[in-house]
């Protein structure tokens, strides 16, 4: 009986060979559940990685190379355009000297002085269009401040007062590194003495002279040096006003023989602004393959690492961040409100004709467009992340004929106002020292060493060889407490990006402007500025000291990636 029921059902020797499919089958159909399974984690745990905080000397090979565009989610300040640009050394080279100064106004001075001694009047006003206070003020400015090159003064103009004049000029740090020119202006006092001859009793601080900020119409050219390059429109000018309305819209017929491009949806929303960098200028990239005007929302959703609500938050400007008045005038853009405006009531009129190309697949990509001639392309992208982040159309075979077009994005020259004017009441005669500490300085099992080596003691102790005792040295730190720092003190003026809240707080400038732009309502300083003023300060330090290269030996990202940081 045993060996009879043995051999029933699925092990008689007929049915081996369906056993087997049927096992073979359910092994198959197992693994696909479990690669399914695997995928679905995969994706909804995907950090892109983060190609743009690699060291400076990688930055160009990775631009020009050919792997995949992934991006890591990292709260650090993004480079832009002006990062890239190599300061062009002939340009800088031709600055103003005092001699300069000197033999043009020899000749002017001597018979100037003859005409003082024959009709001297102490009380007449001071004359701000007179040669003689002109040369005077350009020669103060230049004696006074030892660690600038000086490109162009501007004309003087009546400051506020019988004896003040206000100045402006362009200007360079002597030891700058970005490839920028600064724009100050300020107010002078010109004394007279009893026989009329003059003299720079003060200068005042930075912008002070409002009266000289703007040039007048018709006003006469003032001081560049003779044969030295003129404007150079390509380079950043921190300083001047800012022009960031919106671009105008065309006329009904220019608008409809234009060609567009835009984007809709997608999972880069609420991002690191590193993600949202990447993914925009890979879009403004197509635009310029495609030879269309991208159409872009200005409206930014700032990300929870960065605001003080711990939060994303919306409606946040790109203005805010980045400076629109170079992007609108060096690329093709138009503001979303405004497109959508015009295209629905011209849409409206059958005889307008307005077509749409609808692509609802990142792998399609721009070169199958090219031969497109509608109106606009859009690309709509779903809710599936990672395949509905934008700078996926950049990827694959797109990412050698794409290019990001880096140089058309420079940071917010209102925020790049507040690192001039921080720099310039040190009178850009500092070093700066970054020094990281907060939640990797807690994680003991990634960074063992950073709390020990960032102690006052260990600070103190590491500094005395790189900086010297008594000189003015910036901290650029996310250390929360700031009194931390008090035992350097003791050996260095020190400073913090805090210290200048001024340049920030309802009285300032920034302030002012940003109100303005956000349709009266007051705008936070929030965690991205802050950074980003900060590490640009940082940079502008004639010494810079570097936590992970020069304070500890502690890897940037954590125990073991020290190699992998600069492969």
């Amino acid at each position: 009986m045993f060996g009879r029921s043995a051999i029933r059902g699925g092990f008689r020797p007929e049915n081996l060979g369906q056993n087997a499919l049927t096992l073979i089958g359910n092994i198959g159909f197992s693994l696909f559940v479990f690669g399914v399974l695997i995928f679905t984690i995969i994706a909804a745990t995907y950090e892109p990685e983060d190609p743009l905080f690699h060291p400076s000397d990688k930055i160009t090979t990775f631009l020009t190379s050919t792997s995949n565009a992934t991006l890591r989610s990292d709260d650090s300040v993004v480079k832009t355009g002006e990062d890239f640009m190599v300061a062009n050394q002939t340009a800088f080279a031709e600055f103003i000297n005092i001699t300069d100064v000197e033999a043009t106004n020899t000749n002017e001075t001597t018979s100037q002085e003859e005409a003082n001694q024959l009709e001297c009047d102490v009380n007449t006003p001071i004359d701000c269009k007179d040669q003689e206070v002109f040369h005077l003020m350009m020669r103060a400015t230049i004696e006074k401040f030892k660690d600038i090159h000086f490109y162009k003064f501007g004309k003087p103009v009546v400051g506020e007062g019988v004896n003040s004049c206000d100045m402006a000029w362009r200007y360079r740090p002597k030891d700058g590194k970005s490839a920028a020119f600064y724009k100050d202006y300020r107010r002078f006092v010109v004394g007279k003495s009893e026989n009329c001859s003059l003299s720079v009793v003060g200068i005042g601080e930075y912008h002070s002279g409002l009266n000289a900020r703007k040039r007048k119409k018709n006003q006469k050219a003032g001081f560049e040096k003779t044969g030295g390059k003129k404007d150079d429109f390509s380079l950043p000018v921190v300083g001047e006003l800012v022009n960031d309305s919106l671009p105008m819209v065309e006329s009904d017929s220019v608008f409809k023989s234009g060609k567009y491009l835009v984007y809709v949806g997608g999972g880069d929303r609420c991002k690191s602004m590193n993600h949202f960098l990447w993914s925009f200028l890979c879009a403004l990239g197509e635009a310029q393959y495609l030879n269309r005007t991208l159409v872009m929302d200005l409206t930014l959703c700032l990300s929870s690492i960065y605001t003080s609500s711990g939060q994303n938050e919306e409606g946040k400007d790109f203005r805010f961040y980045f400076d629109f008045e170079h992007l609108k005038e060096a690329a093709s853009v138009l503001d979303e409100v405004q497109f959508w405006a015009k295209w629905g009531k011209l849409h409206k009129k059958r005889r307008n004709r307005l077509t749409l190309h609808l692509v609802e697949d990142f792998r399609v990509t721009p070169m199958k467009l090219a031969a497109v001639k509608d109106t606009m392309i859009m690309r709509k992208f779903g809710s599936v992340e990672p395949d509905n982040y934008w700078y996926r159309v950049c990827e694959g075979d797109a990412e050698s004929v794409v290019k990001r077009p880096w140089h058309l994005l420079w940071k917010s020259r209102r925020l790049m106002e507040i690192v001039s004017a921080i720099a310039s009441r040190l009178n850009w005669d500092y070093d700066a020292v970054h020094i990281e500490r907060g939640d990797k300085a807690r994680n003991k099992e990634l960074w063992p060493n950073l709390e020990t080596d960032t102690s006052p003691s260990a600070l103190l102790s590491t500094l005395q060889d790189k900086v010297e005792e008594g000189r003015h040295l910036y901290i650029a730190t996310n250390e929360e407490e700031l009194s931390f720092f008090n035992p350097l003190k003791d050996k260095y003026a020190t400073h913090f990006l805090y210290d200048y809240k001024d340049l920030w707080d309802e009285n300032s400038e920034w302030y002012s402007e940003t109100t303005k732009l956000n349709g009266g309502n007051p705008v936070e300083f929030d965690g991205y500025m802050r950074a980003s003023v900060d590490t640009e300060v940082f940079l502008r330090g004639k010494k810079q000291i570097e936590t992970f290269n020069n304070l500890t030996n502690d890897c940037k990202d954590g125990v073991g990636t020290c190699n992998a940081a600069t492969s």
